[in-house]
């Protein structure tokens, strides 16, 4: 998690963007991936990443709008890349074998985001939202701003909306909304 992927290519003599496959370690992997959708640099050193998750980690990347599984990571996941689940990985496979199924995810970097919006804005709403997911914005949204009613009509949003409702598009939607109440 420490690591500078695109300083450590640089040291070794490769030029980014580079192909990631990897199975990584279930307990880190939300982590490392969250750390490649984040970096600042858009387009990012990595060309794509074919990834094995849980399968209920898999689900969460790509579950769409009003989804049981929809959440933060779906849709930091949709905003910057085209994510899919590509096949499952039984228990079987794997010695000694875990007690989940696992499932392979590739992700394709957009050019630039779906939407516009800044990241750190983006995560701070999705956080509030998602945070309580069951409750409606109006309520969410107040560890951000008091005022739920401005932020939410500025997007153009439903204050009685739950988190799981909004689309990527409306979520960015409320972060450039955030950034205007921020400055």
């Amino acid at each position: 998690l420490g690591i500078d992927e695109a300083v450590l290519l640089h040291e070794r003599g490769v030029a980014p963007p580079v192909p990631v496959v990897a199975n990584l370690p279930y307990n880190i992997g939300t982590a490392l991936l969250i750390k490649w959708l984040s970096v600042a640099e858009w387009p990012p050193w990595w060309a794509n990443l074919t990834l094995l998750f849980q399968r209920e980690v898999a689900e969460r990347i790509c579950a769409p709008t009003r989804g049981d599984a929809y959440g933060r990571l779906s849709v930091l996941a949709q905003w910057r890349t085209k994510p899919r689940i590509l096949f499952d990985i039984a228990r079987s496979a794997f010695v000694p074998p875990p007690n989940v199924t696992s499932a392979v995810v590739r992700f394709e970097p957009l050019d630039k985001p779906r939407y516009d919006a800044n990241l750190v804005d983006l995560e701070k709403v999705t956080g509030a939202a998602f945070g309580q997911r069951r409750k409606m914005l109006r309520q969410s949204l107040k560890t951000l701003t008091p005022d739920t009613d401005a932020l939410t009509g500025a997007a153009g949003v439903d204050e009685t909306a739950r988190a799981e409702e909004l689309s990527v598009a409306q979520f960015c939607a409320l972060a450039r909304a955030y950034e205007k109440i921020e400055k």
